[in-house]
């Protein structure tokens, strides 16, 4: 019994060990050398699928550098930029210029009420200063205002007073010297080398006389007209008086129900520019009031003492002048030399002339760049520009004005500039 129960014992071992073996395969068995050219393929199976791997992690490596390089555009593209760019800006300075030539018919229509206003404004800069320091004394503003205007009219009228008499009495002795003076230049015209005869004169004197004869309509016109003119002039002078009154008086609440009336954004902008550019104007009558009074100064003492007639009205002429600048001076100058010339001789003349000159030149050069460079920031060739224009468009008021409204304009495009600035990341260079 116990022989057999260990020979089922073995045989289970068996089968359990046979379970448990490996399986051959069925077939011939390859040897190991055969087996080796067999992980050939393997590997290059391998190398066949890591190779378009390695290709296509280049193409990726590559591709980012091809897709950042900007695309150039073709000569048709670039030129139709270019084309569209200059087109919109012509189609702007187009409606610009357009713009300018309505504003200006609106100015030539409306000059009878711009003109009282800009006169008063340029009075009201002068009058401004003593009207608030008797505002801040408790001085009502109505009667601070009246004060002011009455204390103007004095010292103009003061002026006027003792200018007519030494005018009215000089000026018979300055009518023989002119007309010495012209027979000085005839005697002269006749003589060598010009050697003008008394008929060839005589001819000439006849043309002019003939043509001031044949324009009596014209001369008779412009003499009504000039009443028309004087009539207008009176107006003018009235308004702008009241005009003044009111702006010094009720000046200070233009501004807050300006900003109330244009709104918060608006309203500050309209207040900022109109800030700078009261400053800006008063600054420069102020200034060019003193550079005028310090040039009327020297050059009166200079033809006193040279004994020119008239040296006072000529003086307040070379004041008055000194608010068109270059071209006042140019035309006072001009007179004084000539006003030398015909009652004291060529060699006063001179002296004049020189005089004339110096105080110019020291003026220009000393003078307007210390006193005008924190009130005015312009171009000389800005000024005579300005000054010619608005002689030509307006005559001798023009004149006067086109360096206030040229100064003013350089201040809101100084403005416009300084915003533009602080939304724009370019800077421009000071």
């Amino acid at each position: 019994m116990s022989a057999l129960r260990t020979r089922g014992v073995t045989r289970r071992l068996a089968m359990s060990i046979e379970s448990t073996a490996p399986r051959r395969p069925k077939g011939p068995v390859l040897s190991e050398s055969k087996d080796e050219p067999s992980a050939a393929p393997e590997d290059a199976g391998e190398s066949t699928d890591t190779a378009p791997a390695n290709d296509t992690a280049a193409a990726n490596d590559t591709a980012p550098a091809n897709d950042t390089a900007p695309a150039r555009p073709d000569r048709g593209t670039l030129i139709g930029k270019g084309g569209m760019w200059l087109a919109k800006w012509s189609a702007c300075l187009v409606i610009i210029a357009a713009a300018a030539l309505v504003l200006g018919w609106i100015i030539e229509k409306t000059w009878v009420i711009l003109l009282p206003i800009a006169l008063a404004i340029v009075v009201s800069t002068i009058l401004w200063p003593p009207t608030r320091g008797m505002t801040k004394r408790g001085v009502p503003p109505a009667a601070a205002a009246g004060m002011t205007l009455v204390m103007f009219f004095l010292i103009v009228g003061g002026i006027i007073a003792g200018i007519v008499p030494s005018v009215i009495s000089q000026m018979p002795d300055l009518a023989n010297k002119a007309t010495e003076g012209i027979n000085t230049v005839q005697d002269w015209i006749q003589g060598p080398p010009i050697n003008l005869r008394d008929e060839q004169l005589d001819n000439a004197v006849h043309v002019v006389v003939e043509k001031v004869q044949g324009s009596a309509a014209s001369i008779a016109g412009g003499v009504f007209s000039g009443v028309s003119t004087a009539g207008s002039l009176l107006v003018t002078l009235g308004l702008v008086l009241v005009l003044t009154f009111f702006f010094i008086k009720d000046g200070p609440r233009f501004l807050p129900w300006l900003h109330r009336v244009g709104g918060g954004r608006a309203g500050r902008h309209l207040e900022a520019v109109l800030l700078r550019m009261w400053d800006t104007l008063g600054g420069f009558i102020r200034t060019q009031a003193l550079v005028s009074l310090i040039d009327a100064v020297f050059i009166g003492i200079g033809l006193v003492i040279l004994g020119v007639p008239l040296a006072p009205v000529l003086a307040i002429l070379t004041f008055i002048g000194g608010f068109v600048p270059i071209v006042g001076a140019f035309v006072a100058g001009a007179l004084a030399v000539l006003v030398a010339l015909v009652a004291n001789g060529f060699t006063t003349a001179l002296i004049v002339l020189a005089l004339i000159i110096a105080v110019q030149q020291i003026e220009g050069n000393v003078l307007q760049p210390v006193l005008q460079s924190k009130s005015m920031n312009l171009h000389a060739v800005i000024v005579l520009l300005a000054v010619t224009a608005g002689s030509s468009l307006f005559g001798i008021i023009g004149a006067f004005l086109a360096v206030p409204v040229a100064a003013v304009a350089a201040v809101v495009i100084r403005y416009v500039g300084e915003q533009i600035d602080e939304r724009s990341t370019e800077r421009t260079v000071p």
